[in-house]
């Protein structure tokens, strides 16, 4: 049986970029979209190109740049907004217009001094206008998180009218439960009028850090798009991780879902966006962190090193790491002490070993980590001859 492809819409250029302080220049832009290019994502999301002479800059390069996805611009509900992201795509291979407008009866209220009625117009006048311009436009409803389903899919159904080939559906201030996100999903694949013209995305914010567990409910409840960024990035707490959504389709074959991405590029790409934009990847990050397959504990280095899948359920080498970490602390056995002691030239004997784990213990203790280093110091004062 055949796995459902999950389209891969990357927004790291520009939902990522709005992260205070990661502001790139379009050398480091041009570099990340070859990447993602590479990477195997689907969409692109280069950027908001009414938002400034750079943005635009950059849009119509990356446009040019870019051999395999498509180039995807973010507008407002604006005309101009339309004008000019449809100018910056115009080299594009695979152009994509994304526009969109506020759903919530907070924002319809708040935002927009609005109505419902007006709200589904302008959703309308967009997509159609857009749709001059290219064929591929995707509608973002804002703040679909906290919409009223039953006014959601009346928005979903008028737009697709409208010529929208993509709906993304936000939950925006990541207020969502996975169970309450993924029945949204549901539901607009059973009320809308049309649903089977349009694909339907998922766009997950992290505040409550639950970003890529909703990104999940959604495809499992019909959706075939995520929206995502490296390392997670993006505003405030961040987007849906990129990495962790490829690796939990590629983990769970019974999900009978599945992407393009080559994921053994994942680490390198990880540091690539790391190092561009400043910011580091916290060490216990999933699947790129420092820490993701490093082990310290005894019990789990003993378990790693007799079979690496007691404790590791990816093969590191999957996305990108050469191999499992062992790292030697206090809280380290004397499997792990031999195992890295072989690695740095000690064969030792089951005495030896005795011997030395004690030594290893005390210099362990007054150092948070034991390195290659202080193997050998050890080594040194232990008096064996080796």
């Amino acid at each position: 049986m055949s796995k459902d492809k999950v389209f891969i819409f990357d927004t790291t250029l520009r939902d990522g970029e709005q992260v205070p302080g990661c502001k790139l220049d379009t050398p480091q832009k041009l570099e990340i979209a070859a990447r993602l290019d590479e990477l195997g994502v689907d969409i692109i999301e280069a950027g908001f190109p009414v938002s400034s002479p750079g943005d635009f800059n950059s849009v119509n390069l990356i446009s040019k740049l870019v051999k395999n996805a498509s180039v995807c611009g973010l507008t407002r509900a604006v005309r101009k907004d339309i004008e000019v992201a449809a100018q910056a795509l115009k080299h594009a291979k695979k152009p994509r217009i994304h526009t969109g407008i506020g759903t919530s009866d907070s924002h319809i209220k708040f935002k927009f001094n609005s109505n419902r009625d007006a709200i589904i117009e302008r959703a309308v006048a967009a997509v159609s206008y857009a749709k001059t311009f290219v064929e591929d436009v995707e509608f973002y409803a804002e703040d679909a998180g906290r919409t009223d389903n039953e006014f959601l899919a009346r928005v979903c159904e008028a737009v697709i009218k409208a010529g929208a080939t993509v709906l993304n559906i936000p939950d925006t201030t990541g207020y969502c439960l996975p169970e309450e996100y993924g029945a949204k999903i549901k539901y607009l694949k059973e009320h809308v009028t049309g649903i089977h013209k349009a694909v339907l995305s998922c766009h997950c914010h992290n505040d409550l850090g639950l970003a890529t567990a909703n990104a999940i409910a959604g495809v499992q409840n019909g959706a075939r798009q995520i929206e995502c960024t490296i390392n997670g990035i993006g505003e405030r707490a961040g987007n849906t991780a990129l990495e962790e959504v490829v690796m939990i389709m590629r983990q769970h074959p019974n999900l009978m879902l599945d992407t393009n991405i080559n994921s053994q590029l994942l680490n390198d790409t990880s540091m690539m966006v790391s190092r561009n934009m400043g910011m580091m990847v916290q060490p216990n990050k999933a699947i790129v962190g420092a820490n993701a397959f490093a082990h310290s504990s005894g019990i789990h280095q003993d378990g790693v090193i007799k079979n690496r899948e007691t404790y590791e359920i990816i093969d590191p080498a999957e996305v990108g790491v050469t191999e499992s970490s062992i790292v030697l602390t206090a809280r380290s056995g004397r499997a792990a002490l031999a195992y890295r002691s072989k690695n740095v030239g000690y064969e030792l004997t089951k005495t030896q070993l005795d011997k030395i784990y004690a030594l290893f213990l005390d210099y362990a203790d007054s150092h948070k980590e034991v390195t290659d280093e202080g193997i050998h110091e050890i080594m040194a004062q232990s008096g064996f001859e080796f």
